[in-house]
């Protein structure tokens, strides 16, 4: 048989001193060793393998020891002697998962009655404590707020969000942190030149990394990759044993993406598939990359957990990135990070994601500025829309762009501001190439873009597709007006209100055709001057109003020929849903008023209402 013992329980901390990076707990605990004031219950909390048990351990050894050094144990007298063979009659351990009744605990009320019969106290480690059942809980509250003198109490859990309110308030609560990726590298290192094991930085911050803060479970990938590399370990050889991606691929795929070679960049993609890894944790690895490298450019380099020759490969590599490059490709890997559980085709959608940051490298290596894309409006290229009136044709003018207009007269503005798109070059595209010629006056003179309508009908035409007809006729021919610099280049049409009555019926017919729920409010708008005011039952709908609103005033204004600017405002009116027809019976008398035969046709079939 062999006498081998697994490097968790082997070179398990015996002291305080050699637990890993939690000083902030075991310097509290030896102060309050040291001065003998202590507390009769404790409660350690924190993920698994950080130190909760281990600290019981020593905490429970340390003040039954009889010749204590300072805070630590002798590890000399009978007390120390019979903890470390396992012999202790002060020291009981009780597992609460497998011990969670009422039953367990009265037992334990009867253990505690008992002195000690070697040292000072008598301590009870309940691990997992989370699990006792409510009953047990309330069994033991009485003797866990007024034990014994000689009794102390040490909860551990891993789980303090299930601890009872009333446990929480008896006990003194220590809450235990992840293990840093600095000291688990530390000890492993520790542990390596203890068993005669070579190694290499980046295998142990390999290692470290996928703990992901447990030193428990980073011994147990030590001691598996110890049994893989047979006492030397090689980082490729590690990354293989623990099934993880190696640094080196989100490096090389990170050069190639620089470059702006996607060829190159979906081939090593596809050799990452085909060595098993799933397009997500691939995306989820080299976004973190991404990450630190962002990082490895500054000051925040202390947040990026990794060390030694690792490290300096990031700031290596961090001074070849340029920081709209690295938040361009977070950007774009956390988008499609959303939205790979839903894609049908999860390949192609991290394809997709690379090609994009591909193009974002090329762009650097071309010279072109960095371009952050925005979705396009609903408008034509040349068009951006203003904020009503002569503010909102000086709002265009000052964005280098144009005022929409729906007919040769005609300039509709707008009051939501849309991004404007941008060329690789950084200029507007403004959908029509500007003649060149003296302005009117001194300073930029104002463009206007006149829309020559293709259809002097406006029967049959959606709102989407006179916005389509509109950009194209836009594009075909333009004509171009220089205007005055002055507040009043854009007037409001002084019939605009008469002209919307006299077409009212068309406007709401074309509303409804493509945009029925917004019938309810635009079958009573009304009119002031160049303002159309309407009222909506719910704010939902007020949004949604809105967010077409640019679409529906160039409607109104190519349906009714308007001259001028107009303006669109929406309100919130609940009592509006009383002019629909809402219960049973109103439904069935609108309708029938609607259409009579339905009456007829209730009788003949013998149909019910529902």
């Amino acid at each position: 048989m062999s006498d081998f013992i697994v490097s968790a329980r082997k070179y398990r901390p015996a002291t305080f001193a050699s637990v890993v990076g939690q000083q902030s707990i075991t310097s509290t605990l030896k102060n309050a060793i040291e001065r003998g004031q202590l507390a009769h219950a404790y409660l350690f909390c924190g993920p698994r393998g950080v130190g909760k048990t281990t600290c019981a351990r020593i905490f429970a050894k340390a003040i039954n020891c009889l010749h204590p050094h300072g805070a630590e144990a002798c590890n000399e007298c009978e007390s120390c002697r019979a903890f470390n063979e396992g012999r202790s009659l002060n020291i009981h351990e009780l597992d609460a998962a497998s011990n969670n009744s009422v039953d367990d605990i009265r037992s334990l009320i009867d253990q505690v009655r008992i002195l000690p019969q070697v040292g000072h106290y008598s301590v009870f480690i309940i691990d997992e404590v989370h699990m006792l059942s409510q009953q047990a809980f309330n069994a033991f509250l009485k003797t866990l707020e007024e034990p014994p003198k000689h009794a102390i109490f040490i909860l551990a859990t891993t789980e303090k969000h299930k601890i009872l309110p009333t446990i929480l308030s008896r006990c003194q609560v220590y809450d235990f942190n992840r293990i840093r990726v600095e000291d688990a590298v530390g000890y492993l290192k520790h542990i390596a030149d203890s068993e005669g094991v070579s190694y290499d930085e980046e295998s142990l911050n390999l290692i470290a990394q996928k703990a992901d803060g447990g030193m428990r479970d980073a011994l147990s990938m030590f001691d598996k990759a110890v049994s893989f590399c047979d006492a030397r370990l090689d980082y490729k050889e590690v990354a293989k044993t623990l099934n993880v991606l190696d640094y080196d691929t989100y490096f090389t795929m990170t050069d190639r993406l620089l470059e702006g070679d996607y060829v190159q960049a979906l081939v090593l993609f596809d050799e990452v598939l085909s060595k098993g890894f799933s397009g997500q944790t691939f995306m989820a690895g080299l976004n973190e990359h991404m990450r630190d490298l962002l990082l490895a450019k500054g000051p925040a380099v202390s947040l990026i957990e990794l060390t030694g020759t690792l490290l300096e490969r990031y700031r290596s590599q961090a001074g070849r990135c340029d920081t709209q490059f690295l938040f361009g490709a977070i950007n774009i890997l956390t988008e499609a990070d959303g939205r790979i559980k839903q894609s049908s085709n999860r390949r192609l959608l991290v394809e997709l994601g690379l090609m994009k940051i591909a193009s974002l490298g090329k762009k650097k290596n071309d010279g072109d500025p960095f371009v952050e894309d925005y979705p396009l409006p609903d408008l034509p290229d040349n068009i951006i829309p203003a904020a009503g009136g002569a503010q909102g044709a000086s709002a265009a003018k000052a964005a280098g762009g144009v005022v929409p207009a729906a007919s040769p007269d005609v300039t509709a503005a707008v009051s939501a501001p849309v991004p404007q798109q941008r060329s690789s070059a950084g200029q507007q595209l403004s959908g029509s190439a500007e003649s060149a010629g003296p302005a009117a006056e001194a300073g930029a003179v104002q463009r206007t873009a006149v829309v020559r309508p293709r259809h002097s009908a406006v029967s049959g035409l959606s709102i989407a597709s006179l916005m389509g007809s509109a950009a194209a006729a836009g594009t075909a021919a333009q004509e171009e007006a220089e205007l005055p610099k002055a507040e009043a280049e854009v007037t409001a049409d002084p019939e605009s209100e008469s002209k919307i009555e006299r077409h009212r019926d068309e406007i709401v017919r074309g509303i409804l055709d493509e945009r029925p729920r917004f019938v309810v409010a635009f079958e009573s708008m009304r009119v002031s001057g160049n303002t159309i005011t309407v009222e909506v039952p719910s704010s939902t709908l007020c949004e949604e109003i809105l967010r077409s609103k640019t679409e529906i005033l160039l409607f109104v204004a190519r349906t009714a020929g308007i001259t001028g600017p107009l303006d669109l405002q929406v309100r919130v009116n609940e009592q509006v849903k009383a002019s629909r027809p809402i219960k049973l019976e109103d439904r069935i008398r609108y309708m029938t008023e609607k259409n009579a035969a339905l009456l007829e046709l209730k009788k003949a079939l013998d149909m019910e209402y529902e």
